[in-house]
């Protein structure tokens, strides 16, 4: 059982990204070598999760890292020369609120070639509702492993959720290759089921296809989501879903 207080609403803060213009070097086949120069130094993750203390006869968590087609649940993740000092999200709606889960971490671009994303699901079965997180700055029995590396990540790394479960299905390991392109192309894909009332998110192509993220890297930056259909429970709502393309190089 999640047991949250009642935060004050947070006011919004704007973000404005500055992406930086430059030459590009020709990416290498050597499995050595370094990713090109970044815009920023840092890729500042922000992980803006939402509940609603108010809803009648019902939990439910909401997570995002990018800003929503609804402003009103926005996140400020970038790249910057900076790593952030603390998350940046919209207020909510009124019934969402930002909750305690909510964090946000800097992870450096120049340490390594692979961006390994780690997407770790949780589900309660007290509250019949999911929660995705991605950084590791949150609760401890919430964090995710994503890092920068020089080795692809393969096996998924969550916290152990409690009383709550990880669900391998909907969890995974993506290693980008920053070598790959000039872009990191960050799709955010939101579900819905109003049996439970629950909304969830995946960043990533998880094990589940009915639910995979398009998130890549190219020399190309992507204008709209791609999704997975869902399961005929839960659907996708194209309000909540984004994408963010950020430039790397």
């Amino acid at each position: 059982m999640r047991v949250l207080p009642r935060p004050a609403a947070l006011a919004a803060a704007a973000v404005s990204v500055a992406a930086l213009a430059g030459p590009v070097p020709a990416a290498t086949a050597d499995s050595s070598a370094a990713p090109p120069p970044p815009a920023g130094r840092y890729l500042n993750l922000h992980q803006c999760v939402y509940h609603g203390p108010f809803l009648p006869n019902s939990f439910d968590l909401v997570t995002t890292l990018v800003p929503s087609r609804d402003g009103r649940f926005s996140a400020g993740t970038d790249i910057s020369d900076t790593p952030v000092p603390a998350a940046v999200c919209g207020p909510g709606d009124g019934t969402y609120e930002p909750s305690v889960y909510t964090a946000a971490e800097g992870y450096d671009l120049t340490t390594g070639r692979y961006l390994n994303m780690h997407q770790c699901v949780f589900w309660s079965d007290y509250d019949q509702d999911h929660l995705t997180t991605v950084v590791g700055t949150t609760d401890v029995k919430f964090v995710a492993g994503t890092n920068v590396s020089n080795t692809r990540d393969t096996e998924v790394f969550c916290g152990g959720g409690g009383t709550d479960h990880p669900v391998p299905l909907l969890s995974s390991a993506t290693p980008l290759d920053l070598t790959a392109g000039r872009y990191l192309n960050l799709h955010q894909c939101m579900y819905y089921y109003e049996g439970f009332r629950d909304h969830f998110t995946t960043f990533a192509p998880s094990r589940d296809g009915r639910f995979k993220a398009g998130t890549n890297i190219s020399n190309t930056p992507d204008t709209q989501p791609s999704c997975g259909a869902g399961d005929g429970n839960f659907r996708l709502v194209p309000l909540l879903s984004g994408v963010k393309a950020l430039r790397l190089g």
